[in-house]
């Protein structure tokens, strides 16, 4: 059986992707750690209510949730989600197609 490689548009949209998750997960770590150690003096939190804490945490978790979930296999449309983690695995677990595309 050949191995089957992604064309340069597949890899291109790929790659997209994998930058964009990139970026946000690194603006989402910034931000949280900015706001977890400033969180009392920015009125996020206090001794009471975590409440404005909690929907801010939320806010910057969720892109993450749907960024992992958007993630298809270009090749068969399979959704990847949870088996990509920050970057696209090697390989798709249902068509056996390898997410880079084929070096000339």
């Amino acid at each position: 059986m050949a191995a089957k490689y992604l064309t340069s548009e597949q890899d291109s949209e790929l790659r997209r992707w994998e930058r964009w998750n990139r970026n946000y997960f690194i603006f989402a770590f910034v931000a949280l750690t900015v706001i977890l150690i400033f969180s009392s003096q920015l009125g996020l939190s206090s001794g009471e209510s975590w409440e404005s804490l909690g929907v801010v945490i939320a806010l910057l978790i969720t892109p993450i949730i749907i960024l992992q979930l958007k993630l298809k296999c270009p090749a068969c449309g399979h959704k990847i989600g949870w088996q990509a983690k920050l970057m696209a695995p090697d390989q798709c677990k249902t068509c056996g197609a390898f997410l880079r595309a084929k070096s000339q």
